[in-house]
């Protein structure tokens, strides 16, 4: 399993993979602040690649806590479920857009790890869609975005589909200790201002 890398299966699958490097934990930690892990009782991460924010995740979750990783790649997901044992962990292997069908309830926090850019159009709204109706009302859901590629017409697309399905988007500072540089959106129904978009 200690073959598995992210650059690996970027170039296997450039369509689901969607970064060419690990998240840093600086990145880690921009996805994982302010969004409520350590009061929460059900957390979903989307996309969890070889689990650079899943440590995050779990490190500031309260002991009760259940986090359901929902990974595509079997590949990503075997490793995943090897290198932590965690039981606040289960790692289900399928699309991001069943996460509904997945948890089975409402859900405090989603962090994505997901390549929204490169998705087809049907099915990055199916997916924004679902996070948006399983979210609680006062619950966050946090993503990131590359800096390079924010200006073309994919990102900005999905930049206003977030506004469209959110009541709140905020834009956080870039985070450049990363590859490449990149920045954190965090979204929500209610119950936080709005900020730099």
């Amino acid at each position: 399993m200690s073959g598995v890398s992210i650059t690996t299966q970027f170039f296997k699958h450039p369509l689901t993979t969607g970064a060419i490097a690990a998240s840093s934990p600086r990145l880690a930690r921009a996805m994982t602040r302010g969004i409520g892990l350590e009061t929460a009782s059900l957390v979903v991460e989307l996309g969890p690649g070889t689990g650079a924010i899943t440590r995050s995740i779990l490190r500031l979750m309260a002991p009760g806590t259940r986090l359901v990783a929902i990974e595509i790649n079997p590949e990503f997901a075997a490793r995943l479920e090897a290198a932590h044992r965690d039981d606040r962990l289960t790692v289900v292997r399928g699309a991001a857009s069943d996460v509904a069908t997945v948890t089975g309830e409402p859900v405090h926090a989603v962090v994505s790890g997901l390549p929204w850019t490169v998705m087809p159009e049907r099915q990055r709204h199916r997916t924004l869609e679902a996070v948006a109706q399983v979210l609680k009302p006062h619950g966050r859901f946090t993503t990131f975005a590359y800096c390079h590629a924010a200006w073309t017409p994919p990102a900005r697309r999905f930049a206003s589909e977030l506004r469209s399905h959110f009541a709140t988007v905020e834009r956080t500072a870039v985070v450049w200790p990363n590859l490449p540089p990149a920045f954190v959106y965090r979204a929500g129904h209610a119950g936080h201002q709005r900020a730099e978009r």
